[in-house]
């Protein structure tokens, strides 16, 4: 198992396949990272409880100035990365059985292309 995480792997993976033109691994792993993102982000919570017990909305009570409203993320682990590209992986291999089933042999080309530019990177984790 490699010390560098799957995250950091991915980050130099698409700049790797940006340089190459390789659009297959940049829409891949452009799609990977951007469920990571979303997988670390916060619910939004539109009512605040005030002090005095009072809900207030969500512009009373508002706070302002430069990252005032910052909230910190999750944060995930090596094993959420590793589930969350594996689901990425999966998802694009059950579309490509689709669309190898509707007579689309392109695009579940495209799709396996994919699939197996993700896979090269949860072999190096394990």
């Amino acid at each position: 198992m490699t010390d560098v995480s799957l995250r950091v792997r991915l980050q130099a993976a698409l700049r790797q396949s940006m340089k190459e033109r390789d659009t297959m691994a940049v829409k891949a792993v452009r799609s990977a990272l951007g469920s990571i993102a979303n997988a670390e982000a916060v619910e939004r919570q539109d009512e605040i409880v005030a002090p005095d017990g009072n809900i207030e909305g969500p512009i009373a009570g508002a706070v302002h100035g430069l990252g005032a409203g910052d909230v910190a993320r999750k944060e995930l682990t090596e094993l959420d990365l590793i589930r969350i590209v594996t689901a990425e992986v999966a998802e694009r291999l059950n579309a490509a059985t689709d669309y190898e089933a509707l007579g689309q042999h392109e695009a579940a080309r495209e799709l396996r292309q994919q699939a197996a530019a993700l896979k090269v990177h949860l072999a190096e984790t394990r």
